[in-house]
């Protein structure tokens, strides 16, 4: 197994040139132990030199995660255990960082629940290689947890205050180890109108509750692709998985809920479509 210290070392100026292909070899290098808690926490100390204390909560709410099938494949289980849920909360909330519910970043945001985000997440069904969009960047765990499955994540925060701390954070875990994290391409605007310089792109998902599925982000999906998206009044949204299908008459989506009816509420989408279609 590589360490992260002897990976950077190797292949710190491939990083540099092409922070892509360096994070991508590493990310894929990586192979916890996916069964064993202490075999798991073993692996962390020697590979992430991470508190083993943060690694045993991981792996207990990754195993209650797991009892409400909140993650399917191989691939998303790995990346759940791979990234530092506590590394993106605030400093004095460290401690909260894997119970199962919101909490506050600030300027009226939150880190949604590992369970939740842990769904999302498999509902894309991300393969390798695939342009993954997600829009509000929050405090950054959840496109973390998408580098580990695609070198191609792309995050939109339209807070521009939090989306500086937050790329700080990612530019501070890059220095410290985690290269996989340059994967993530930021910018600060309103994610309502996605990212269409990027686009197309293959899944899309969208981290905050809005009334109706922006026609803009349904634009810039692929055909077959996969859009997850809370919708429904403020805080009460259903999360859809949105699959759109290309058709001689032009392309249709079917929908889908992924909690079966649940309602899970999110902080609302804002930005200009709020004026300019009337959306609340």
């Amino acid at each position: 197994m590589i360490r992260r210290r002897d990976f950077l070392i190797r292949a710190g100026a491939a990083a540099l040139a092409s922070p892509f292909a360096a994070a991508t070899a590493f990310a894929r290098d990586l192979a916890p132990p996916l069964a064993d808690k202490a075999a798991f926490v073993a692996w962390g100390k020697a590979n992430t030199r991470e508190d083993p204390v943060y690694l045993e909560r991981r792996f207990d709410r990754y195993k209650e995660v797991l009892s409400f099938n909140d993650l399917y494949t191989a691939a998303e289980k790995r990346a759940f255990l791979l990234t530092p849920r506590q590394e993106f909360t605030r400093p004095e909330d460290k401690d909260q960082a894997y119970v199962a519910h919101y909490i506050d970043i600030g300027f009226g945001v939150t880190i949604t629940p590992p369970g939740t985000m842990g769904r999302m997440t498999s509902a894309l069904q991300i393969r390798n290689g695939e342009k993954v969009l997600e829009i509000g960047t929050g405090s950054g765990y959840q496109s973390a947890l998408l580098t580990y499955l695609t070198p191609r994540v792309y995050s939109i925060e339209i807070i521009p205050e939090l989306a500086a701390r937050t790329r700080g954070v990612y530019d501070r875990l890059i220095a410290s180890g985690y290269s996989e994290y340059s994967n993530i391409a930021t910018r600060s605007a309103d994610g309502y109108f996605g990212w269409a310089e990027a686009a197309p792109f293959d899944k899309i998902i969208v981290t905050c509750g809005i009334d109706h599925i922006p026609p803009p982000l349904l634009q810039q999906l692929k055909p077959d692709g996969i859009m997850v998206i809370p919708v429904g009044p403020p805080g009460a949204q259903h999360i859809l998985k949105v699959v759109k299908k290309a058709g001689a008459d032009g392309p249709s989506v079917a929908r889908s809920d992924i909690f079966g009816g649940k309602v899970i509420p999110f902080v609302p989408l804002t930005g200009g479509h709020q004026t300019n279609d009337g959306a609340g």
